[in-house]
């Protein structure tokens, strides 16, 4: 598990070099070990360049390595909490921020009715005007993970999601008094992650399934039926873990994941 969170100076740089700049910010000053310093003018500065395999540019959110096949680390937490326990945000699918009514007619991807999608439609049948884009995963600007945590993080996969059943012993439990799912893999028990049952937000109905059951959402769109996308549940109640998937304009939880570099 892994806890990062940038430096001021990469961040001070990155904004200086992307021309966020105040009257008082006239030159960069390196501390290097030994005492020494280092300085120069902003306007000799054409870019910076980090050099090195140990370099860790560090963020704040935690994950997990679950030693799954394709080496993608799943976030310790979803998207709007704190903690594992939380629910965090719902999302309709390709929407990045909560909202308090999950229909069609406030859906950001159609003009209110399921068959008048304008983004993400393989099917004219169901796009508006006979719409086709055949986007099948939803592009960084339209992740949640993405657009809430940065890049490097992203939504799974309908196979990443697939990876993590298969490679995982999948038990029912309660954490800190929160119902939800504990996920250890089969590689390394003392390796999991834990997924609370926060339900689904559909029209205005608020939590349904909460504590009983575990809805994320993926990134892919069904391929056969433009007007759902990729998910996986849990329900308390027969203990199974399903991957199907559902009605894009619901209001679903959503685990980020990234990939491992090295």
């Amino acid at each position: 598990m892994k806890r990062n969170s940038l430096t001021l100076l990469l961040a001070a740089a990155g904004m200086l070099l992307a021309g966020v700049q105040t009257t008082k910010a006239q030159k960069i000053v390196l501390h290097m070990a030994g005492n020494q310093t280092f300085e120069c003018s902003i306007s000799q500065l054409d870019s910076i360049t980090f050099v090195g395999e140990d370099l860790i540019i560090e963020e704040e959110h935690e994950w997990v390595d679950l030693g799954l096949p394709s080496g993608t680390l799943w976030a310790t937490c979803n998207v709007g909490a704190n903690s594992p326990e939380e629910y965090g945000d719902y999302f309709a699918w390709g929407e990045t921020k909560p909202k308090s009514n999950y229909d069609w007619s406030t859906y950001k991807y159609c003009m209110g009715e399921y068959n008048m999608l304008t983004k993400y439609c393989s099917n004219s049948s169901f796009g508006n005007n006979g719409l086709t884009d055949n986007l099948t995963e939803l592009e960084p600007a339209d992740d949640a993970a993405t657009a809430n945590w940065g890049i490097g993080w992203q939504m799974p996969s309908n196979e990443q999601m697939e990876e993590l059943c298969n490679n995982t012993i999948i038990v029912w439990t309660t954490q800190e008094g929160t119902n939800g799912i504990l996920l250890t893999s089969k590689n390394d028990s003392n390796s999991s992650i834990f997924i609370p049952a926060a339900g689904w937000h559909d029209d205005k109905s608020i939590n349904d399934g909460k504590e009983s059951s575990v809805h994320l959402w993926s990134r892919s769109l069904n391929l056969s039926n433009s007007v759902e996308a990729c998910r996986c549940y849990f329900t308390g109640f027969d203990e199974n873990l399903y991957i199907d998937s559902a009605r894009r304009y619901i209001g679903r939880s959503v685990r980020p994941v990234r990939v491992k570099t090295r």
